[in-house]
């Protein structure tokens, strides 16, 4: 029973802070979500962001509130998890340590959506928006890795970098 719990929890509260990460990164990088996505993350987010938003305004197009409101959830949802069968004292950097992975998982899903849309639909309504979110994690790389033979491998590079940063995590926080 408590395992179908821990599943509730950590699948909830890492839907919210998905959605709210998205909601901080579009703000960050001023990409527009599609009208009916932005409908969406502004339902599900507002009663959140918005109290935070008196108390942490959003400064040079960042949208604070967002992003300290996704890790008050993975704190709330560590301390939940932990109470049941962990260590009350290891919340916090226990929080900090699934808050990183969500940002990383988060980017790598985006990089995947990106590598299906180009082989599968190219022109698809949401392509443009994913290349959008992706273009500041890829235009770097695409600096130092051009195409080779015509074949764009900055995803893969992306992906192998973000791996090795999950790696480095595991390492250091020791979960």
């Amino acid at each position: 029973m408590l395992s179908i719990l821990q599943f509730i929890v950590d699948i909830i509260a890492g839907l919210l802070g998905g959605v709210l990460l998205l909601r901080f990164w579009t703000n960050a990088i001023r990409v527009r979500l599609p009208d009916q996505i932005r409908q969406f993350v502004h339902t599900i987010t507002d009663w959140l962001v918005m109290p935070l938003r008196r108390v942490v305004p959003g400064t040079k197009g960042y949208d604070w509130a967002s992003l300290i409101g996704a890790f008050l959830v993975v704190l709330v949802a560590s301390t939940l998890l932990l109470l049941q069968g962990g260590s009350g004292e290891m919340v916090l950097l226990y929080a900090l340590h699934r808050f990183l992975n969500w940002i990383l998982y988060g980017f790598m899903a985006l990089l995947i959506i990106e590598a299906i849309f180009s082989w599968v639909n190219p022109n698809a309504p949401l392509a443009p928006f994913v290349h959008a979110l992706n273009q500041p994690v890829l235009r770097p790389i695409r600096r130092v890795v051009p195409p080779i033979g015509g074949i764009d491998l900055s995803v893969l590079v992306a992906l192998v970098l973000i791996q090795i940063l999950l790696f480095v995590l595991r390492q250091v926080f020791g979960f």
